[in-house]
């Protein structure tokens, strides 16, 4: 079943990999991740698609959910996990389901993968429902888990995208839309956490800041949408007002201190010179887009 697929494939040039000095291996190993961005770059339109679909079921209160095992699993729990302090995103808003559980983020589960009505159990427990968009994330493209995860999601009509590193994999055949990074051999044959987690990385990385960005969760390339939960946070809120409004730093943790925290109502207040409620009122008018709050009309 594994014969044909890419990434349990021989990689030609580390067949001797048990013989090969520390430096030889760094030098292999990075030119075998030099390819991987461009496999990537081939699924670019996919990529894009699915940004947009993402981004329409986030701005209709649906959720994303990743769906994965192993490796896959963990890096679709790690996104996750980064959207509430990078973008403010409610936990449950963006979610990572990963076979064998919170356990399996630290220990192997590997058994985990083989088990299809864990996957069908563990959508149940997070009230799956059609506005919501699932992720299945697989190197192989035929996990048990993850397979089952996508017919599940489908039978409710939700939309699902695949993310996979073979090409004419099972996953293909049961989504709407898969992301294909054919990365090739991997270094250690079959270990899928060397390239092809380094692909899949990159694409959950664009899935995600590609949909926060088109939901207004950045301006331009400032990240006006974080939640300052740390001293390196709070820096940086202070630094953003600095830079966007003009105030001293003393002034802009003044400004913050007075709007709650929230630097997107520090921005609106100080610029449109309305206080904090006012500011807020602006940009839920503007659906949270600060360029289009700071443009609203002064009555507003």
């Amino acid at each position: 079943m594994l014969d044909n697929l890419t990434t349990e494939a021989h990689h030609p040039e580390s067949g001797d990999l048990d013989l090969l000095s520390s430096h030889q291996i760094v030098a292999l190993m990075n030119d075998a991740d030099a390819l991987v961005a461009d496999a990537v770059r081939t699924q670019a339109d996919s990529i894009a698609r699915a940004i947009d679909v993402i981004c329409e079921r986030l701005r209709d209160s649906g959720r994303l959910i990743y769906v994965g095992t192993g490796t896959s699993g963990r890096l679709g729990v790690l996104d996750a996990s980064e959207c509430p302090p990078t973008f403010d995103t409610h936990p449950d808003q963006v979610i990572g389901l990963i076979a064998g559980g919170p356990a399996a983020l630290t220990r192997s589960a590997e058994h985990a993968e083989d088990q299809p009505q864990q996957a069908i159990d563990d959508l149940a427990s997070v009230n799956l429902n059609p506005r919501d968009v699932v992720v299945g994330i697989t190197a192989s493209g035929q996990t048990p888990y993850v397979l089952s995860a996508t017919d599940a999601a489908r039978r409710q009509g939700v939309f699902v995208i695949g993310v996979t590193c073979n090409s004419q994999s099972e996953l293909q055949q049961r989504c709407d839309l898969c992301i294909t990074a054919v990365v090739g051999p991997e270094i250690v044959s079959g270990s899928t956490r060397l390239k092809a987690g380094t692909a899949t990385k990159m694409i959950l990385n664009m899935l995600t800041t590609g949909a926060m960005v088109r939901l207004g969760k950045t301006y331009g390339n400032l990240m006006v949408d974080l939640r300052a939960t740390n001293q390196k946070l709070i820096d940086r809120s202070r630094r953003i007002l600095v830079q966007l409004t003009g105030v001293s730093a003393t002034e802009a943790e003044q400004l913050l201190a007075r709007c709650a925290g929230e630097l997107k109502t520090a921005v609106v207040a100080q610029l449109s010179g309305v206080d904090p409620e006012t500011a807020r009122s602006r940009l839920r008018q503007s659906d949270g887009r600060l360029r289009q709050a700071l443009n609203t009309p002064k009555h507003g």
